[in-house]
C-alpha cells in the first residue's frame, strides 16, 4: 500500500543553512535526524523585515543560533507552533527570550483520550508538557503580520493539539507532521487518534492549497492529490487488518507481522501504535471487538464473531 504513495525523499537542506523554499518563506533544518524525524525538524521563517518563525524545533543551541542568525537585522514578531512533540516546540522559550515575539498555537499538549490503567506514553518523540502559547488559536483564526497572513487550521490526529497554518498570500500550507512527502504520519495513542487523523485528512483534501511545507523533509506538491493517496493508504491498512482478523483472533504483534511486510525493525514500535490507533477506531465503530479498552496487549477479533448466528 505505502509503495503506491508518490513519496518524495529528496531533501538537500543542511543544518544551519537557510534556504528560500517559496516567496517569503525560508527554511532551516535542525541537526536531529532519525527514523521519526528523517533529516531533521524543519523550522520556517515567514516574511521579510518583520517576520514570524514557525516550529522553532528542539532545544538545540546550534539550531537556535542558526535561526537567530538567519533573522539578523530583522524583527521576529510572531512564533507559531504546529504541535508539541519535543522536536518541534522546546526551542520556543529561547527564541522568545531573544526576540520578545508572541507565541501562537492551538494550546498545550493533551492526550487524545484518557490513559487506561497501567498505560504510559510510548512515543519516542515525547511531549513538551511545559509548552504554553501566549495566544491559543481556534480553527479558522487569522493572524496577520507585516506582509503575511496565516489562517489556523486544526488538524488533530498526530497529536490532539496539531494545527496547520495556511499562508494566505502564497496559497500554501505549513502542514507540520500531519502530511509529509517522505513518509506516512505516525498516529500513536494516547497522544493521537486515527478517527481524528482521517477527519483531518478529509478536511485538508477539500482545501485549495497545492503546496504543503511539512515539519520534516521536502515540500509536498500537488497536495490535494497526495492527501487522497494518504486517505486510500489508511483505508487499505484498515482492510489488511480486517483481513488478518478474518482468519481468527490476533494480538497486535501478530497483526503487525502480517500487515507491515519488510518493515524497518526500528519502526516496529511505531507500527504497533499505529495498528492500535486503527483498532481503537474499529472498536469504536463496532467493527472489531476486544475485551476491555483497546490496548497494546489486547487480543482482537471481528465483532461479527460475537453475534449469535441465526437459524
Amino acid at each position: 500500500m505505502s509503495e503506491d504513495i508518490p513519496f518524495d525523499k529528496s531533501f538537500d537542506l543542511k543544518p544551519g543553512q537557510a534556504k528560500e523554499l517559496a516567496p517569503d518563506v525560508r527554511a532551516l533544518v535542525a541537526n536531529n535526524p532519525g527514523p521519526f524525524t528523517y533529516k531533521g525538524t524543519v523550522s520556517y521563517i515567514i516574511g521579510r523585515g518583520k517576520v514570524a518563525i514557525l516550529d522553532p524545533g528542539p532545544d538545540d543551541d546550534a539550531h537556535v543560533a542558526a535561526l537567530l542568525d538567519a533573522v539578523r537585522g530583522e524583527s521576529v514578531t510572531h512564533i507559531f507552533v504546529t504541535h508539541t512533540h519535543r522536536d518541534h516546540s522546546p526551542a520556543v522559550p529561547k527564541i522568545k527570550a531573544a526576540t520578545g515575539a508572541t507565541v501562537f498555537a492551538e494550546g498545550p499538549h493533551r492526550l487524545a483520550r484518557p490513559l487506561h490503567i497501567g498505560e504510559t506514553r510510548r512515543l519516542d518523540a515525547s511531549a513538551d508538557m511545559a509548552f504554553r502559547p501566549d495566544v491559543a488559536l481556534a480553527d479558522g483564526a487569522v493572524v496577520a503580520g507585516d506582509g503575511w497572513t496565516l489562517e489556523a487550521v486544526t488538524t488533530p490526529g498526530h497529536t490532539a493539539n496539531h494545527m496547520a497554518f495556511a499562508f494566505k498570500e502564497r496559497d500554501l500550507l505549513f502542514a507540520g507532521d500531519h502530511v509529509m512527502a517522505w513518509s506516512t504520519t505516525i498516529v500513536a495513542p494516547p497522544d493521537g487518534a486515527m478517527s481524528d487523523y482521517m477527519a483531518s485528512l478529509r478536511k485538508l483534501a477539500a482545501r485549495s492549497e497545492r503546496l504543503y511545507l511539512p515539519g520534516h523533509g521536502a515540500p509536498v506538491r500537488e497536495a490535494p492529490r497526495y492527501v487522497r493517496f494518504l486517505i486510500e493508504h489508511r483505508r487499505g491498512r484498515e482492510a489488511s487488518i480486517l483481513y488478518r482478523l478474518g482468519k481468527g483472533a490476533a494480538d497486535i504483534p501478530t497483526i503487525v507481522k502480517a500487515v507491515y511486510i519488510g518493515l524497518d525493525p526500528r519502526l516496529n514500535g511505531a507500527a504497533a501504535l499505529s495498528t492500535l490507533a486503527h483498532l481503537e477506531d474499529l472498536v469504536a465503530r463496532g467493527v472489531v471487538a476486544t475485551d476491555g479498552p483497546p490496548a497494546i496487549g489486547g487480543t482482537y477479533r471481528l465483532a461479527a464473531a460475537d453475534r449469535p448466528r441465526g437459524g
